[in-house]
């Protein structure tokens, strides 16, 4: 496989290569969609992340194997099995809670990778592991526990939820940092404030679609 490590900033690949006073180098926007079975449980999760231009031209260069400045439908394979692959160990980003439990989700089969208007797009769906039933509170959300990459819901309807019941209200949450920090002092270790990545609190900061049924 090519040094994947040049080209794509994801958690799997530059984990070790990422310094302790980490920010964010790869910037994505993004959109979820829940959809809902007939019996009010989570059917999947669907994805979009559409990333910055600095960045998906850094892929471009990489996986343009015939160097016609594009890429092509076996090019965009190759840079969906690299995402795939790297963000295994990482639950592809994904944080499901319901009632503050984490709730599993099962690996997307595959993922699609597209390059539309100087941008790279990555598109998967994944299912909960066993049958999620909305009840409760239901939180769902995306984050990068290097901090390396930054998955952001510009806007409150980029998080969707299709065939929602009735009985259920939906709210975006979007932490502030400084309370976010405050609310779990007790958790937070000089470790965290040291090097984050090696913890999984960044989670902490991700924004959340909440569902309250």
């Amino acid at each position: 496989m090519r040094n994947a490590s040049t080209a794509l900033g994801f958690a799997a690949l530059l984990a070790s290569t990422v310094p302790a006073s980490v920010h964010p180098h790869v910037f994505a926007e993004a959109r979820l969609d829940v959809i809902v079975n007939p019996d009010n449980s989570v059917k999947a999760l669907r994805h979009l992340w559409r990333f910055d231009d600095l960045f998906s031209s850094t892929v471009l260069v990489e996986f343009d194997k015939n160097s016609d400045l594009k890429l092509d439908d076996g090019e965009l394979q190759d840079v969906a099995q690299t995402v795939h692959d790297s963000l295994a160990e990482y639950n592809y980003f994904q944080i499901v809670t319901a009632d503050g439990k984490d709730v599993a989700m099962q690996p997307p089969p595959s993922l699609m990778a597209n390059y539309e208007n100087d941008q790279l797009i990555i598109l998967f769906e994944s299912e909960p592991k066993q049958k999620l039933p909305l009840k409760g509170k239901v939180d769902f959300g995306i984050y990068d526990p290097t901090f390396y990459t930054a998955i952001d819901y510009t806007e409150d309807a980029n998080m969707a939820v299709d065939g929602m019941p009735s009985t259920c209200k939906r709210a975006v949450i979007r932490p502030d940092p400084d309370q976010a920090i405050s609310q779990n002092q007790a958790t937070l270790t000089d470790e965290f404030f040291n090097d984050p990545t090696g913890t999984d609190l960044s989670k902490i900061f991700a924004t959340k679609l909440e569902l309250t049924c």
